[in-house]
């Protein structure tokens, strides 16, 4: 499934990272065409699906101005039906062959399921419009779709409808007003309190907890994360650092790689940063700092010129 999914946004002209053949991540591929960037999970069955997951790939998706996606077959309830988006933990979930109508042959879908059953998204600035030429009142439109008038003015500020309710609507208007629904949309911003609350899971050795506290020193926010290859995101006002952390000389040239196609692919800076510099000061495109020199720093700014200077030295070789 996920070499099928990476086929699809490579034909549709995505950019596509490679699988993330990693245990207990929370997402398998990024994917970047223009200005959309998407983080990618894909299951045979949504139920595996957890809410931890589902947490932090939307936080991801805040930090890098993405759009989270559950693609999937089935679920404990049946199949993953073509043409309807579904949700789980507020992360949008869609079929294979949706996605592939979507994106190869121009058909998006229309149809999204939430408690209670099907639903369509209405255009309600073109059905207030309509109702409003022709005179129609309230009542006469909640008559005819079997509603309230209250109903029908909350379609009209974007809430979904039932299908049979928006088929008399478009019978009795005799104008299409259903549109499509969005599979990549991004989410909805978070309440701040829920944000800035600690999560029990963000836990790290004191190495990491020395590096985190020097880079909010030099003034980044710190979002460490869990069930990705990379510990932490590190942003201030400008920029956004994939931050990885690494002892294990083993692991590192593996770490590296996985990070900086990542990185590649959403169009941020990465950065591994290691108990002590060395002559090493990149792994495949992912700049190496040491934490002796991340502490000699003053300003942000600093970091991330030697982060680019290091990338752009292993870009440079590599041409």
């Amino acid at each position: 499934m996920i070499e099928a999914v990476r086929s699809i946004l490579a034909r549709s002209g995505f950019y596509v990272s490679q699988p993330l053949n990693m245990r207990g991540i929370s997402f398998d591929i990024v994917a970047r065409l223009d200005n959309r960037l998407l983080i990618i999970k894909i299951l045979s069955n949504v139920d595996a699906f957890s809410k931890e997951n589902a947490e932090e790939m939307t936080i991801l998706a805040e930090a890098l101005e993405a759009s989270p996606l559950l693609i999937g077959e089935r679920s404990g309830s049946g199949e993953i039906e073509e043409s309807i988006v579904y949700s789980r933990f507020g992360i949008p979930i869609i079929s294979l062959r949706t996605l592939a109508d979507h994106l190869l042959e121009g058909v998006p879908p229309f149809i999204f399921a939430a408690p209670g059953g099907l639903y369509v998204k209405l255009d309600g600035d073109l059905l207030r419009q309509m109702r409003e030429m022709h005179s129609i009142s309230l009542g006469t439109l909640a008559e005819i779709a079997g509603v309230s008038r209250r109903t029908i003015q909350m379609y009209e500020s974007g809430m979904g409808a039932m299908i049979d309710v928006a088929i008399r609507l478009e019978e009795f208007l005799q104008r299409p007003i259903v549109t499509a629904v969005d599979p990549f949309a991004p989410p909805a911003p978070r309440a701040k309190e829920r944000r800035t609350r600690p999560r029990r899971e963000m836990r790290t050795d004191i190495f990491g907890q020395e590096v985190f506290r020097y880079l909010t020193t030099l003034g980044f926010s710190i979002q460490p994360t869990v069930r990705c290859p990379f510990e932490a995101l590190s942003k201030d006002e400008e920029v956004v650092i994939l931050t990885g952390l690494g002892n294990d000389e083993s692991k590192l040239v593996e770490k590296a790689a996985v990070v900086q196609d990542i990185a590649r692919i959403a169009e941020r800076c990465s950065v591994i940063i290691i108990e002590r510099s060395g002559s090493r000061t990149n792994i495949g495109g992912t700049a190496v700092v040491g934490k002796d020199e991340l502490r000699k720093l003053t300003e942000s700014i600093r970091l991330y010129e030697l982060v680019n200077e290091r990338s752009e030295d292993d870009r440079g070789k590599s041409r």
